[in-house]
């Protein structure tokens, strides 16, 4: 009996170094597990169409660290889409479906986040990564001063994206904001996915849950119904808490192949024409 008891503490010794080893992975290699950048050769020309295009901004203490962007101008837009996309993939394979923003005549501007595309690594905290959301937020705003009122002003974020958009908007206050299969925030996912790991943790929590009661002007969530990754349920809790957003359940869509549903596209494009009617 006495053997067999120092053997089970042995054991839980054990397990109790294995888990206090995988938090501490987890705590050192957070950035990978949620940033999954696919990254661009510094020489690569994206070709979206004569009035697409690229530029950098400069980002606040970032050593000379630039963000890359691409930017749709149209002749007169009616306003601008500030989109912040997920966490995988770059530019090249998120500035697409550009006609939705042609027809609805505004321009479309859109960021790799740092280690993404072209743009110098590496995200090392939230507070970081907000800040350089912000300059980019800025530097576009700066070229559409003295637009005046009538000037649509757009967020929208996708995914991890989402995050992002719905801290902005709580402090731009912009005419439209669009959040696809958003999340509670970090927090929430871990306790899905990862439930063994203590908050604590969490370097990034991205609670769209603290920021979204903020946003005073329109929002349209989207969610498809299938979604493994962020389960809609997460969509369900945020309009428990901000009861005047509007979501829209995209049924039978994923997480990764919402967009190519006709009621998402449908529901995005009337919501750009409504705020820009507005």
């Amino acid at each position: 009996m006495k053997g067999l008891l120092h053997r089970l503490l042995r054991l839980a010794a054990m397990a109790g170094l294995v888990w206090a080893a995988l938090v501490a992975a987890l705590w050192l290699k957070q950035e990978w597990l949620i940033f999954r950048p696919h990254t661009l050769p510094a020489d690569w020309v994206f070709d979206k169409g004569p009035d697409v295009h690229e530029r950098w901004i400069e980002v606040p203490n970032g050593e000379g660290a630039r963000l890359n962007a691409l930017h749709l101008k149209l002749p007169r837009p009616d306003g601008v889409v500030f989109f912040l996309h997920g966490n995988g993939g770059s530019l090249e394979g998120w500035f697409v479906n550009l006609d939705i923003y042609r027809r609805a005549n505004l321009d479309l501007f859109m960021i790799d986040y740092r280690g993404y595309g072209k743009s110098p690594c590496c995200i090392t905290s939230e507070a970081q990564l907000h800040a350089d959301v912000r300059a980019a937020w800025q530097a576009v705003a700066a070229d559409y001063a003295g637009r005046g009122d009538g000037f649509t002003r757009v967020f929208y974020g996708r995914s991890l994206g989402t995050g992002l958009a719905a801290v902005l908007a709580s402090e731009v206050q912009p005419d439209l904001t669009i959040l696809a299969s958003p999340y509670l925030g970090m927090a929430a996912l871990a306790d899905e996915h990862y439930p063994w790991v203590p908050k604590a943790v969490l370097r990034y929590p991205l609670s769209t849950a603290e920021a979204l009661p903020r946003v005073k002007t329109p929002v349209l969530m989207l969610h498809g119904t299938e979604d493994r990754l962020i389960d809609i349920s997460h969509s369900h809790r945020l309009k428990a808490l901000a009861p005047g957003v509007r979501l829209v359940e995209v049924v039978g869509a994923g997480h990764n192949d919402v967009s190519r549903f006709e009621v998402y596209r449908d529901a995005v494009a009337a919501a750009l024409e409504q705020a820009r009617s507005r």
